[in-house]
């Protein structure tokens, strides 16, 4: 079987801390994005589940800009426990 050589570039820490696990599963680099290739053909998909952080999802943060109106409309009125403080660190 004929192979072919593709370079990847990513953070310089993300990759040390790649390699280290992979040495860990006693694999190198090139082993372990064979792995996740042939995983990837094999199911047709990601291998893993991808997610983002839920807070930032279109339906939340249009609820958030609704109530941001409506707080400064005065049609809504925040009580004292919605009322978050945040540190200013």
């Amino acid at each position: 079987m004929a192979t072919t050589s593709i370079t990847i570039r990513m953070d310089e820490s993300l990759k040390k801390q790649a390699e280290m696990l992979f040495d860990d599963l006693g694999m190198n680099m090139t082993t372990a994005f064979t792995v996740f290739a042939k995983a990837a053909v094999r199911y047709q998909k990601i291998p893993f589940e991808l997610a983002s952080d839920p807070f930032f999802a279109d339906a939340n943060m249009n609820r958030l800009r609704k109530a941001i109106a409506d707080v400064s409309s005065g049609e809504s009125k925040l009580t004292r426990h919605e009322i978050i403080e945040a540190d200013d660190d």
